[in-house]
């Protein structure tokens, strides 16, 4: 008897320790695919971004960032409009804003005019050689570029049963080596054609202005995190308008993307 129950314990801690194989073995695989190459582009829209809707229908993909930094928090007035007016939206997560919001994370995973997707592990830039932007340092190698885009990922998985299929960086600059990972592991990234709200520090005016210049096909960048400023103000105001010209909103998932 003891030797079964040995034996179990065995094949128990085996399958328990799979994850982490796999995950160490992928994480071996990219760095030894591009832990030599060295990167000459730096800037939001690097080969492999994408940044529309390939279409030329008058639709437009809202997405939102939810970066988790210091001050953060929930910007429930933008998000409950959204609802009310079946507006859909993709949602760009990091892992820090999911652990100090648990509660309105899940919430929003089981709206389903919601889809989340992948903001990175600590809102990071994705650099494979520590390049920073905005005074944020980005990771510094090929393999800290995995742990920033993958460790989220498997975190959502976790959490809503769907591993997210696009990824964002933190603040939206890349090289293109760190894009290339991404596409490596499995990920669209997706940048944007419109800037909403500037990393929320627009004015309800300029967020207005911003979003009535999207056309056909256009990827809108806005914030959730800062309820303080006037995003919400802005969407609110600029949405009616985008309608009556004849612009629908969807979300990213099914639509192709260049």
């Amino acid at each position: 008897m003891l030797i079964v129950l040995f034996l179990g314990l065995i094949v128990y801690l085996r399958v328990q320790r799979q994850p982490e194989r796999r995950y160490r073995e992928l994480r071996q695989r990219v760095i030894a695919e591009f832990g030599n190459q060295h990167p000459e582009q730096w800037s939001e829209s690097v080969p492999g971004v994408k940044t529309r809707i390939n279409t030329g229908k008058k639709v437009i993909a809202l997405t939102l960032d939810a970066c988790g930094s210091d001050g953060d928090g929930y910007d429930g007035a933008l998000i409950d409009y959204l609802k009310s007016n079946n507006i859909p939206a993709t949602l760009f997560i990091n892992a820090r804003w999911i652990d100090k919001n648990p509660g309105i994370f899940n919430q929003l995973a089981q709206e389903p005019l919601f889809e989340i997707e992948n903001h990175g592990f600590e809102h990071k830039p994705c650099s494979v050689n520590g390049k920073s932007i905005y005074g944020i340092q980005g990771t510094r190698d090929a393999g800290e570029v995995v742990d920033e885009i993958e460790k989220n990922g498997l975190k959502i998985q976790a959490l809503t049963g769907r591993k997210p299929e696009y990824y964002r960086s933190g603040t939206a600059y890349y090289d293109e080596i760190g894009a290339a990972i991404a596409g490596k592991l499995g990920y669209a990234v997706v940048g944007f054609s419109v800037l909403g709200d500037r990393g929320a520090s627009y004015s309800r005016e300029q967020v207005k202005n911003a979003l009535l210049g999207a056309a056909a096909g256009s990827i809108i960048i806005c914030h959730m995190n800062h309820p303080e400023k006037e995003t919400a103000e802005g969407v609110i105001e600029a949405i009616p308008e985008l309608k009556k010209k004849g612009f629908s909103f969807v979300k990213l998932s099914g639509c192709s993307l260049k």
